[in-house]
């Protein structure tokens, strides 16, 4: 029978999707090239963290985390979910100030967050260097996100609904199906184009570039740290268009192991790990967890995020004649976060119910107004 969805990608946000039209009572084939979880959702730290860049990545990653809380209790210890939190370190008085401008911006959008003194951020996290100060945001969290990606899959409410079907590469889509690279043809109501870097040969169009970037784990090292912590220079890296660069984020893994990041490149597309740039991760990172150099790295990796020109992912049709076609892509680096939020957003769009959050500043047809604004 042919299904009322096709989802061309069965990472994170592919899942996603899948479950939330599979909830509302729709059947639903998922296509990937390879497996559940894979690309960027594997490349990936799996933290789940509510970002302000702009008001639209507030509200998106705010929305989602309350799915993801939501949707905890659910889930398997082998999804590795932990509600570890988040501390943003201020290095100076600069960056302390910063803290207390995003402490003001989370508050006032009803995001619990306490600020921190030098010493009770020592007492936070015991190995750090001393610091000027921090932001815990406790609520925030890491998961796994190829388990979470699979349970979304196999699990959820509704995955009975749900087909997969892997190893099956994607060439082309049109209005009502999709054309695979054996000939094949799959039949589908709508489709959904939500596979990362991959939908822009589907649908050239999207303004989506790949940035690179590395992680690297360690051996098990339990209670080296509790919580997920980042520099507060982290956004302003996060954000850059052109080079490359690094900025400290370490992730204290349910294993006792430490994810180490992270870093983001734009000019180039070689998936090798580079030692110029894991050494100099390691180099920042060691500026404020003084010992880390000193413990056993395991592995090293990279993937590629997909990247749009103001940070925000495209949820929305397709535009462009691609008339029943759909795309949920260009997460960059909070495609776990924000995945759960952009299934229901895609959703209320498809059914033309009422969404919880404005859908507006991710529909593709956004980049279209502002090339108009600057002709």
């Amino acid at each position: 029978m042919t299904p009322d969805a096709v989802v061309v990608g069965a990472g994170i946000v592919g899942a996603a999707c899948a479950a939330e039209f599979a909830a509302q009572g729709m059947t639903v084939t998922v296509v990937d090239s390879a497996g559940i979880g894979g690309g960027a959702t594997a490349a990936g730290m799996g933290h789940i963290v509510v970002m302000n860049d702009s008001p639209a990545e507030l509200a998106l990653s705010r929305y989602s985390r309350e799915l993801w809380l939501e949707l905890a209790p659910s889930m398997r210890a082998a999804d590795a979910f932990s509600r570890c939190g988040t501390l943003w370190v201020a290095a100076d008085d600069e960056e302390r100030d910063a803290a207390r401008a995003l402490h003001r911006a989370l508050t006032e959008a009803g995001i619990a967050a306490e600020l921190l003194d030098e010493k009770a951020l020592h007492q936070c996290e015991g190995a750090l260097a001393p610091m000027a100060g921090g932001l815990l945001v406790p609520d925030d969290a890491i998961v796994y996100a190829p388990r979470a990606a699979q349970w979304l899959l196999e699990h959820s409410l509704g995955a009975q609904n749900i087909r997969v079907r892997l190893c099956c590469e994607v060439t082309a889509v049109s209005r009502g199906e999709v054309r695979l690279a054996n000939g094949e043809r799959i039949g589908g109501g709508l489709i959904v184009v939500a596979n990362g870097l991959a939908a822009q040969r589907l649908v050239p169009s999207l303004p989506i570039a790949p940035k690179k970037g590395h992680l690297l784990i360690t051996d098990r090292y339990p209670g080296y740290i509790r919580h997920q912590i980042l520099e507060l220079g982290y956004i302003k890296s996060a954000h850059q268009t052109q080079g490359a660069s690094v900025a400290f984020n370490a992730q204290p893994r349910p294993t006792g192991q430490i994810l180490l990041g992270s870093s983001r490149q734009f000019d180039t597309v070689d998936p090798a790990a580079e030692w110029s740039v894991l050494a100099r991760m390691i180099e920042r990172a060691a500026c404020y967890l003084p010992a880390l150099p000193t413990l056993n790295a395991m592995r090293a990796w990279t993937g590629f995020r997909a990247a749009t020109p103001d940070g925000l992912p495209i949820i929305g049709p397709a535009g462009d004649g691609l008339r029943g076609v759909w795309i949920a892509a260009g997460h960059e680096g909070l495609g776990v976060t924000t995945s759960l939020a952009t299934a229901k957003l895609l959703a209320a769009q498809i059914l033309g119910t009422r969404a919880a959050i404005d859908v507006a500043p991710y529909r593709t047809d956004r980049f279209a107004v502002e090339a108009g604004h600057g002709a």
